[in-house]
């Protein structure tokens, strides 16, 4: 851009001399009306000039406003129907356009080529680096391949992928922990827990029997996998000792994941449920669930069964994950009972801090170097802390911390 500047200015100059050579010839110069018309075309060059050296001035400051320095950095997030991956994906790229990238941002509506074609163009444009919350943890090994041979370094975001050596760290929570606060919230709610600090049956319904149902997340997502492993670890002593009873017998993870997250799938197995094991007057008392929007789905079979806090029957405690604005205003109504607070800033940040340290070079920092094996490799991490949230202290985790605007909240 400087070139052209200075070959427009040139040019310019070059015409304004030979007019000038011309007009100050022997036998001109006391012509005044070509002393007139002269004038009149030297204003006009130099307002040329004065107007082109702007114009070019402008296009250079434009230029270097959409540039970024620090080059561009690939960010793929599975879907925008989840409120969550919308607050992610803009955390990511607020925080790495503040430090000077241009970032790629693609949502993939849960498709699984989709997200393959996104990441194979944020390639294509010279991405240095890719950020990736996967749909399919297992079925991007041959775009990764591709991000390995042109040397650029993958972040797997919160859903570990899978299968394949080319994923260089992961920024994540703790997953297993997600899941054991998951059901000691339940067994607080349902009372077989005094507190949340319980660690055995010590509450007021301790001896049961309560009935409870369980729901686990999409069998492609890494995490699901950790979430029901880490309830289990809390519920299946007291499934053993009869003190919860799951009466439609599906305890088993391949039973009870739900594709791709599936509030909709959720709400389907819930009425199954429903008809097949509770006739007769038999009453659900609490179901885990391990994310929001299946919570939200699983509420509805209930409430269109007949359960309502108006009457005798009341509602069962549901549990949930994410902290979405509308589950917490069900939790405000006394509906959706809890949920898992996991501060997607936080880790929007970490994936950040990731980024950049590998494309400065240096190591990034984890915490976790022997828990998340992804088949092929122990993929080093970082994990952050989770946190329950029910009606007593939302204010304080969620408003207060900025994180859910009080008016978002009704």
């Amino acid at each position: 851009m400087v070139i052209v500047r200075q070959s427009f200015i040139g040019l310019a100059l070059r015409f304004f001399s030979s007019f000038w050579s011309r007009w100050t010839r022997p036998g001109m110069a006391h012509k005044s009306n070509f002393h007139s018309k002269g004038i009149k075309l030297i204003k006009k060059v130099l307002g040329i000039v004065a107007a082109g050296a702007l114009l070019v001035a402008t296009l250079t400051g434009c230029a270097s406003s959409s540039t970024s320095e620090g080059g561009l950095i690939g960010v793929a997030m599975p879907t925008q129907s989840s409120t969550r991956w919308i607050s992610d994906g803009n955390s990511i790229k607020d925080a790495l356009t503040k430090d000077g990238f241009t970032v790629d941002l693609q949502y993939a509506e849960d498709d699984i080529p989709t997200q393959v074609s996104q990441l194979e163009a944020m390639l294509t444009k010279g991405a240095k680096a890719l950020i990736i919350a996967a749909i399919d943890g297992t079925q991007l090994t041959d775009v990764l391949q591709k991000a390995a041979d042109a040397k650029v370094p993958v972040i797997s975001y919160d859903r570990l992928i899978r299968d394949s050596a080319n994923v260089d760290y992961y920024a994540t929570f703790d997953n297993f922990k997600v899941g054991v606060l998951q059901a000691t919230s339940l067994l607080v709610g349902m009372g077989v827990y005094a507190s949340e600090t319980s660690t055995s049956a010590d509450g007021p319904n301790a001896k049961g029997p309560l009935n409870v149902e369980l729901f686990a997340g999409s069998p492609d997502d890494n995490n699901a996998t950790f979430f029901f492993n880490g309830a289990m670890s809390v519920l299946q002593p007291l499934i053993d000792s009869k003190v919860l009873v799951v009466k439609s017998g599906q305890t088993e993870f391949t039973k009870v994941a739900t594709l791709r997250w599936d509030g909709a799938v959720a709400q389907k197995r819930m009425d199954d449920i429903l008809v097949g094991s509770y006739k007769g007057g038999a009453k659900v008392n609490g179901v885990l669930s391990p994310y929001d929007g299946l919570s939200r789905g699983i509420m509805a079979s209930l409430e269109a069964a007949g359960y309502s806090n108006s009457t005798a029957k009341g509602l069962p405690f549901v549990t949930g994950q994410d902290a979405e604005v509308l589950s917490v205003k069900s939790m405000i109504a006394g509906e959706q009972y809890s949920t898992i607070f996991k501060d997607t800033r936080e880790l929007a940040a970490v994936a950040v801090k990731m980024a950049e340290a590998l494309l400065k070079g240096e190591t990034p920092e984890t915490n976790d170097t022997t828990t998340y094996n992804n088949g092929v490799k122990v993929v080093p991490s970082y994990l952050l802390t989770p946190y329950i949230v029910t009606t007593d202290n939302y204010k304080k985790v969620l408003v207060d911390s900025g994180y859910i605007k009080e008016a978002d909240l009704g």
